[in-house]
């Protein structure tokens, strides 16, 4: 149930405006994240978010359910997504860089993804879908221990046109 059956009680609570869940050391995996994801996709009122789900053995298919959840959470303005040392690699930050393109009205975004194997590839996705993000101010990501150095420049490239008040990398 785990995970799941977290999500199945989250998918009903549509009003929610503020959520914090701390799920890190859980084994939730793919299909608990993308449940998860899944679940909020319902809280369409949301607009204060922090996730946990640090070393919880999610792969690319929880992060981009995370991702396709989170893309209709049109009203979040602050999330804070700690995914760190987990699988999610390229296509997951893909996944979740298309999700958040869709979140315009978020102004402040803190995403942890150390540890998480994103290349070059990952990092330029992610950095195109914060690119559409076009009231994001303040901005704190954490890209550290990746398999890729390049990464750091492919970020740059997609966010040199944002007007960031705060950019905090940490690569």
């Amino acid at each position: 149930m785990g995970a799941s059956g977290l999500g199945s009680g989250l998918a009903n609570c549509i009003n929610l405006s503020n959520l914090t869940l701390y799920l890190n050391y859980n084994r939730i995996g793919d299909e608990g994240a993308s449940g998860l994801g899944s679940s909020l996709a319902n809280c369409i009122n949301l607009s204060n978010l922090t996730l946990d789900l640090h070393s919880n053995n999610i792969g690319a298919m929880g992060a981009q359910g995370l991702g396709t959840g989170l893309a209709n959470c049109i009203n979040l303005s602050n999330l804070t997504l700690d995914l760190h040392y987990n699988i999610i690699g390229n296509e997951g930050a893909l996944g979740l860089g298309s999700g958040l393109a869709n979140c315009i009205n978020l102004s402040n975004l803190t995403l942890d993804l150390r540890s998480n194997n994103i290349g070059a590839m990952g990092a330029s996705g992610l950095g195109s879908g914060l690119a559409n993000c076009i009231n994001l101010s303040n901005l704190i990501l954490d890209l550290r221990f990746q398999k890729e150095q390049q990464k750091f420049k492919e970020i740059s490239k997609c966010l040199k046109s944002k007007r960031l008040v705060v950019f905090k990398k940490q690569l």
